[in-house]
């Protein structure tokens, strides 16, 4: 946590440098999503629920310095995580070659996906559980929306 924070805040000097030069907040938009959004999500998947509220405060704040020097509102941690979780979990629901596939099973209805079951709070905060429950609470990027499961359904329908 630490490490990711000092190469943010590093990354953050060239963007204040940047925005002394005068140039579009388009340029600055677009050198922050590189350079330090990139820093920030590096496998974000597996250390933003085992993070301290500590930690994760300190790496908000620099979003918050960012959403400061740019101007304009930009996606919170928590808002990366969850797109982070969704994209790596679609492309695990829908690769069968995958190893955690068989862990992505849908329920009869075909609308949700199981949960898995926890006994403690550190298998609770791993990847799997949580992905379950971002792809449950999203229904409008569910199961039935894929391409794959869209054709699974055609294949059973006919």
């Amino acid at each position: 946590m630490v490490a990711i924070n000092k190469k943010a805040q590093r990354r953050m000097c060239f963007l204040c440098q940047l925005r002394t030069c005068n140039l579009s907040k388009e340029l600055l938009c677009q050198f922050y999503r590189t350079v330090i959004e990139s820093v920030l999500c590096t496998s974000i998947t597996v250390w933003f629920c085992s993070a301290t509220q500590k930690d994760k405060a300190r790496l908000q704040r620099i979003v918050r310095t960012a959403e400061w020097i740019l101007g304009i509102n930009l996606p919170s941690l928590q808002d990366l995580y969850s797109s982070q979780v969704r994209k790596q979990a679609v492309k695990i629901t829908e690769g069968p070659s995958h190893p955690g596939h068989s862990q992505s099973e849908l329920l009869p209805s075909g609308w949700r996906y199981r949960s898995l079951s926890a006994k403690t709070s550190r298998h609770e905060n791993n990847f799997f559980p949580q992905a379950v429950k971002l792809m449950n609470t999203h229904p409008g990027q569910g199961p039935k929306h894929t391409p794959s499961a869209l054709s699974l359904c055609a294949i059973l329908n006919s």
